[in-house]
């Protein structure tokens, strides 16, 4: 064991676990940030997507020791209060059924946003590639990220992180359960 030292949705946290333990399970299991999900354990599904910097990473197979060196954002901490454009879009357009990977997909939506504010299809493919919606809403949750672009300005930034704060579980808001 050992103290390793985290910045998860913008609070400083430390945590004492092995370092190599998933990041997935320090979230979850000792964090109680349970938004973020376990879907495969082999970066296979991105049901365990969070950002690292702002960059999309599979905490499933992410040592704790790797993400200490930088910020870590869950989807609990994308929007205290479910304003982040891409979730309102995942609202208006009914994006989840059962929710359980709609938590990674919109961190991967939010991410890809950050970095292209107005995507081409081939950009969406490629942003969640590899993500598995076993609902198979996949045509929705292109048109929720079509209509969080069109909804923001460019400058507005879609940065991961900016609102830390409260929990934005659930299936009402694209978290999951």
């Amino acid at each position: 064991m050992a103290a390793i030292a985290l910045d998860v949705n913008g609070r400083k946290r430390q945590v004492d676990v092995a370092p190599d333990t998933p990041l997935l399970w320090v979230l979850r299991d000792i964090l109680g940030l349970t938004g973020t999900k376990f879907g495969c354990g082999q970066s296979l599904c991105g049901a365990c997507t969070v950002h690292l910097d702002g960059e999309p990473i599979r905490s499933c197979v992410t040592p704790v020791s790797q993400a200490a060196r930088g910020r870590i954002t869950t989807i609990e901490g994308l929007s205290a209060d479910r304003s982040h454009p891409i979730q309102k879009a995942w609202i208006a357009e009914d994006v989840p059924q059962c929710g359980y990977c709609q938590s990674g997909m919109i961190m991967s939506a939010a991410a890809l946003l950050a970095k292209k504010p107005r995507p081409q299809e081939k950009d969406i493919d490629e942003a969640l590639g590899g993500h598995i919606c076993r609902c198979g809403t996949y045509q929705r949750i292109r048109r929720a990220i079509h209509v969080a672009a069109r909804a923001t300005p460019a400058a507005a930034g879609f940065r991961s992180g900016t609102r830390p704060g409260g929990a934005v579980g659930g299936r009402e808001n694209g978290g999951g359960r």
